[in-house]
C-alpha cells in the first residue's frame, strides 16, 4: 500500500501533518496517532514512506492501544514489521522487527 509522504521536518524532529488511525489486525486493536505528534524518526534510518515508524514511536511512547489496554514491545515490534510488510518493505519488515525489539528490551 503506498502512502504518501504526511510529515515535516523541523530540526531533527518530524511532525505529523496528518491524524493516523491504524487497526492491527494480528491484535485486533487500533493505534491512534494524533496531528501534530512530533518524532525523532526511525532513529539511525533513511526515511521510507510508511505509517511504520508512527506508530511503533506512538505505542512505545505511551505502551497502550487507543482503547488504553497494555501494548509490549514485543506486540510494538510486530506491528512495525506488519505494516512494513504491508508497505512493500519486506527486508525492513524483518532487520526493524529484531532491531527494535532488542532494543525496546534494552530500553523500557
Amino acid at each position: 500500500m503506498a502512502i504518501k509522504k504526511h510529515w515535516h521536518k523541523v530540526g531533527d524532529t518530524y511532525i505529523n501533518d496528518k491524524r493516523i488511525d491504524y487497526f492491527s489486525p494480528r491484535y485486533k486493536k487500533h493505534v491512534i496517532v494524533e496531528l501534530s505528534y512530533k518524532s525523532d524518526g526511525a532513529t539511525g534510518a533513511r526515511d521510507v514512506l510508511t505509517d511504520g515508524w508512527w506508530v511503533h514511536d506512538v505505542l512505545k511512547e505511551f505502551k497502550v492501544f487507543a482503547d488504553g489496554s497494555k501494548c509490549s514491545n514485543w506486540k510494538a515490534s510486530h506491528i512495525l514489521r506488519d505494516i512494513l510488510l504491508r508497505d512493500g518493505f519486506y527486508i525492513r519488515a524483518n532487520t526493524w522487527f529484531i532491531s527494535t525489539l532488542a532494543w525496546g528490551a534494552i530500553v523500557k
